[in-house]
């Protein structure tokens, strides 16, 4: 049982509140006056502030971990099942009121305020892995999609700070409001909670050496292993790279980029994707895939240099052997930049599968194509071109479906 409280049941004040003033069975809720309506708000802060005094005065009055752990464990599950209560009974069925709903959803930030202050505060001895009631996950969901917006809204300096924060808002809204059957764990709700504080408090005028902003490094550090975020990076450094003539001078980028990686921090104990691996044990395996790559490309340059290249003989295999495309440039960027978003095709980089890929292919209007022009393009596709990829994906379907 919960330590007593003055001789009472520390939740006791809201547990009346909400089981027998908001029971729509016993009591006619919508009867309450306005002087009452404002004794109870009056009341919510004080006791919601008690409260929390309450929970750390006797978590720190334990000894043992194993008391400690139930302790906080019952208040956070007592919480929780006052919140779900609280959820029910402020249906409009239940409640005409449009000043009795709003007194509800004064409850509902009050005891959700608390349960956050539990999970912030003693996430060590809470099971982070159970997965959140719905009642609760809905008002989670509410809040952090105000988080979201308020995130979106912001001004960011750098053009490259904007596109990533663009990508960053869509998939954490995402996996927000995901409904797969998989319900959000604790864990995954504190991760997005502290993630989109620290987004909000972010300063985006800090001095910018290196390849990666100070946003990048906010999310390096919080592990945000996405796998499109990765790509954004990966891209951004690729495109730098290949913009340099010289064999040298591309591995003498990298590796630069390579150096001021090392310097970033990341937390591994903390995950955007339990399923992937850290976002720095990628990158990592990335550069190292790059630096080979460059390093044996320089050699092999090297070792070309003499030897003459026969008249007759095609600069590119590519140039005999282009397969044509009934899809215009923009749309087969579209597919390519799935295939690799999705894991479908597997590469070094996102460059390299157009690099490797669009050479080989033409359209009806145009023979050579530039990899750097298609790839490019998939970033901003318009509506007509998703429409029309979408469509033939469904054909194409519907062909497999009839084998």
């Amino acid at each position: 049982n919960l330590k007593m409280m003055n001789g009472k049941y520390p939740l006791e004040w809201f547990d009346s509140l909400i089981l027998q003033t908001f029971d729509p069975v016993s009591t006619n809720i919508d009867s309450l006056t306005d002087s009452e309506i404002k004794v109870i708000t009056d009341n919510i802060s004080k006791e919601s502030i008690k409260i929390q005094v309450h929970i750390k005065n006797e978590v720190f009055s334990l000894k043992k971990k194993r008391h400690i752990r139930v302790t906080v464990r019952q208040y956070h599950s007592t919480l929780i099942f006052l919140l779900d209560s609280i959820m029910e009974n402020r249906s409009e069925k239940v409640i005409q009121s449009e000043k009795i709903r709003k007194l509800a959803d004064l409850i509902i930030s009050s005891l959700d305020y608390l349960i956050s202050f539990i999970e912030d505060r003693f996430s060590y001895y809470l099971s982070l892995d159970e997965r959140v009631p719905v009642t609760y996950l809905i008002v989670c969901r509410k809040e952090l999609s105000l988080k979201l917006q308020r995130i979106n809204k912001r001004t960011f300096n750098s053009l490259q700070d904007k596109m990533t924060i663009k990508a960053v808002v869509k998939l954490l809204q995402n996996a927000i409001e995901a409904d797969n059957g998989k319900k959000l764990t604790y864990r995954r709700i504190l991760y997005f909670r502290e993630l989109l504080k620290l987004l909000e408090e972010h300063n985006d005028e800090l001095e910018n050496p290196s390849i990666f902003t100070p946003l990048d490094e906010l999310l390096i550090d919080h592990n945000f292993n996405s796998v499109q975020y990765i790509s954004i990076l990966t891209e951004r450094m690729t495109e730098q790279i290949y913009n340099v003539e010289k064999q040298n001078g591309k591995l003498n980028l990298l590796l630069l980029f390579f150096k001021d990686f090392k310097q970033l921090h990341s937390n591994v104990k903390i995950t955007f994707d339990s399923s992937h691996q850290n976002i720095k044990d990628v990158l990592e395996n990335w550069f190292v895939s790059e630096i080979s790559f460059l390093q044996n490309k320089d050699e092999i340059e090297a070792k070309d240099i003499s030897t003459p290249i026969k008249k007759g003989n095609p600069s590119h295999p590519a140039d005999e052997n282009k397969i044509q495309c009934t899809l215009s440039s923009d749309q087969m960027g579209l597919i390519l930049r799935a295939t690799d978003e999705t894991r479908i095709l597997k590469a070094r980089s996102m460059s390299l599968i157009f690099k490797t890929i669009v050479p080989y292919l033409s359209t009806p209007f145009k023979r050579n194509l530039s990899y750097q022009s298609v790839r490019s393009k998939s970033y901003n596709p318009e509506e007509k071109d998703k429409e029309f990829v979408i469509k033939t994906l469904e054909k194409i379907i519907k062909h497999i479906k009839e084998y």
